[in-house]
């Protein structure tokens, strides 16, 4: 059966369109509200600049997930589409209903810590929750271990890690955000080609508001991703990451459950370094610094902008070992 481009395309068009179509308004809510960037030491801008990719990029995926439902019961697919589509709403409703309401709490939470620079621990909770909601409501990893305590256990720490390692790479023009476009599209093609087609679209998605933002954000930002943007990437992936079947009696490949590692190479590897690297100079894994692969890229001599294509170069590249993986 082949993927239904008439769904996909739509939806991430459907995104982008509301991504990029409200940068401007959310750029002076923002700024209304207090959550805008100062200058500083460990900053390369000069002005203020609007937190105003997370609310953007939310209200594109929103957008292009209210229009999908309404074509979905409008404009019926092809029978075969419809009822693989149609199977998967019925199997994962109430699932759904919890991302949505988790990618809607990783925004207010990391909003409000634009705002008002929530303590370490607060924050921490607040992703706790929202990982916790989604592993209990069965969006499991399970690495064919057959326990729910271990289950649990390993996608509240996935979520968390990738929710983490995304904020930390949020620290050059377009770096983060690019690397969010790469991962997601690669969790879509890989989902498509497995027939798992709510999820594809789920991902094109999350693609195309990604991709809205993104001229709002590189090379020159007009306006940040925010941790609101930040949490709501690395929660995006980390669920992207755990939704698709890569195992099955259809693909009976045991390390095709490894696919996410390749896909997510960039991220994670920067995450272990930082907090390797701050631990042996005795520095909360929390605090700030620029010991990331994208200052070390620039201490190394290049320009941010060439240290971010380098990076994401680098993440395309892993990315495609997973479509053959």
């Amino acid at each position: 059966m082949e993927p239904p481009l008439n769904l996909f395309v739509p939806a991430a068009l459907v995104a982008l369109v509301g991504s990029a179509a409200s940068v401007a308004g959310w750029r002076r809510a923002a700024s209304w509200l207090g959550m805008v960037d100062d200058p500083g030491p460990r900053k390369i801008h000069a002005e203020p600049t609007p937190l105003a990719g997370g609310l953007a990029i939310l209200t594109g995926w929103l957008l292009a997930l209210g229009a999908g439902a309404l074509a979905l019961y409008t404009f019926w697919p092809d029978p075969t589409t419809w009822s693989a589509l149609m199977h998967g709403m019925t199997q994962r409703a109430g699932q759904l209903g919890v991302l949505v309401g988790g990618a809607l709490a990783m925004t207010v939470l990391g909003a409000l810590d634009d705002r008002h620079e929530l303590r370490p621990g607060v924050k921490f909770l607040g992703q706790w929750l929202v990982a916790s909601a989604v592993a209990l409501a069965g969006i499991r990893i399970t690495l064919f271990v057959p326990s729910p305590w271990f289950s649990y256990v390993v996608t509240v720490l996935w979520i968390l890690a990738l929710v983490n390692a995304f904020n930390f790479t949020d620290n050059m023009n377009g770096l983060c955000t690019g690397l969010g476009l790469i991962a997601s599209w690669y969790f879509a093609v890989l989902a498509a080609r497995q027939g798992q087609y709510l999820v594809a679209c789920c991902a094109f998605a999350v693609c195309g508001a990604l991709a809205g933002f993104l001229p709002w954000n590189f090379p020159r930002a007009r306006a940040f991703l925010g941790d609101s943007g930040s949490h709501l990437v690395g929660y995006w992936v980390a669920v992207l990451a755990i939704l698709p079947h890569f195992y099955s009696e259809l693909h009976p490949r045991w390390h095709a459950v490894l696919s996410p590692l390749w896909v997510l190479a960039v991220p994670l590897a920067d995450l272990v370094q930082v907090v390797i690297s701050r631990w042996r100079r005795g520095q909360p894994f929390y605090v700030g610094d620029t010991h990331h692969f994208s200052h070390l890229l620039v201490r190394a001599g290049l320009s941010p902008t060439r240290a971010v294509l380098v990076l994401w170069s680098a993440a395309a590249v892993t990315g495609a070992v997973a479509l053959v993986w």
